[in-house]
């Protein structure tokens, strides 16, 4: 298998909040955050977008610092982004628009709140509860404004197709197979593309339609566990799009947030039947949703997580704690998790023998506990 090329960053992923108007969207953000952005039951109560860095739930980490007792412990992160909510028209600068499309091609996944409960208390933009109804609004917009992309990149690449240039001729092939599904109402995340259309022709479009989507149906406590059959309609309609979905009362999320007491929160969560917050599962979904995975370094002044694309190479990895580990990479120091928790000691995996020395083609697994030998 050979190494993947990334951009490698620190902090990898920005995950965008999206939906229509009073969806549920800044109560998420805020429970996901807890940095208390505006919440209220009237429609565009978010304008700027608000960003908070959220710790990635990893009880890896815990027990990794229950067994070294460093300084400090710091786990990967998502930074999440509360967008301005959509309404039809947008794509045309209605309501929010040109602000919100704008906002979300910035960020590398989505999180689509869609409302699937009824509460008379509650307003909806559109005067009722239909999810399935609610995602087709924001897909039209989302895939008209992608449209236009597609649009202006074919009239250049047209010109130079008429020359007779090949690579221009694919182009336009793969450009028009896009603009096709995209009018006829599909995402370009779920077209029959080959990966070299994508990877050659698309992806450097930054198609808002082509971003990973976690749709996240907002139920109300007693569908917290099951779902009801709103959540079964939005399974329906997303099976084609290699999406995620999750169940969440995000009314009840944001109560649990309010316990200060550990105990409480446990007990809270019992009566409804959930081991862990909601949130929690949401987050590490997102995590995944981008193909991401997680390493650690283990010392005594700090155990870290570090956040790196599935398929990174062992100096790959050692480039996201500073970029002179990758240009100089000797070899790496590898004990899987197992291992250590199971010796319980990096002097007893050595002692062992388990610990392993990897040199610049290694893969790194998810879970690696990883010292890195570097010369610059």
């Amino acid at each position: 298998m050979q190494p993947q090329k990334h951009s490698i960053k620190l902090y990898f992923m920005k995950a965008g909040i999206v939906g229509l108007p009073n969806v549920g969207k800044s109560t998420l953000f805020n429970c996901l955050s807890n940095a208390k952005a505006q919440s209220a039951n009237f429609p565009f109560c978010t304008i700027e977008p608000n960003i908070g860095v959220v710790n990635v739930p990893d009880m890896r980490l815990q027990k990794l610092e229950s067994l070294v007792h460093p300084e400090r412990v710091l786990p990967a992160t998502v930074d999440i982004v509360d967008i301005a909510g959509l309404v039809k028209g947008a794509s045309k600068g209605e309501g929010l628009g040109n602000q919100f499309l704008g906002n979300i091609r910035e960020t590398d996944a989505i999180l689509h709140v869609l409302r699937c409960f009824k509460d008379d208390n509650i307003i909806h933009v559109d005067g009722s509860v239909d999810p399935v109804r609610d995602k087709e609004t924001i897909d039209m917009e989302l895939q008209l404004k992608d449209l236009e992309t597609i649009d202006k990149k074919l009239e250049k690449v047209k010109r130079a197709s008429r020359t007779g240039n090949k690579d221009a001729q694919k182009e336009e092939a793969a450009l028009l197979k896009v603009k096709a599904g995209l009018e006829a109402g599909k995402s370009v995340r779920a077209l029959d593309l080959t990966e070299s259309e994508r990877e050659e022709f698309i992806r450097n479009l930054q198609l808002i339609t082509d971003k990973p989507v976690m749709y996240v149906c907002n139920v109300d406590e007693k569908a917290a566990v099951d779902g009801n059959a709103f959540v079964e309609q939005v399974k329906v309609a997303v099976k084609d799009e290699n999406a995620e979905v999750i169940v969440l009362a995000v009314g009840t999320e944001a109560d649990i947030t309010e316990l200060d007491d550990y105990e409480e929160r446990k007990m809270f969560l019992q009566d409804i039947g959930l081991d862990e917050p909601g949130s929690a599962k949401l987050i590490r979904g997102a995590y995944r949703l981008l193909n991401l995975q997680t390493y650690f370094t283990a010392g005594v002044k700090e155990v870290r997580a570090w956040t790196i694309p599935v398929g990174s190479s062992a100096p790959q990895a050692a480039g996201v704690i500073h970029t002179d580990f990758e240009k100089g990479f000797i070899r790496a120091e590898v004990i899987a998790y197992e291992d250590f928790v199971s010796f319980g000691s990096e002097a007893k995996v050595k002692e062992a023998g388990k610990m392993r020395v990897e040199g610049k083609e290694y893969i790194v697994k998810d879970g690696d506990v990883m010292h890195f030998r570097f010369n610059v």
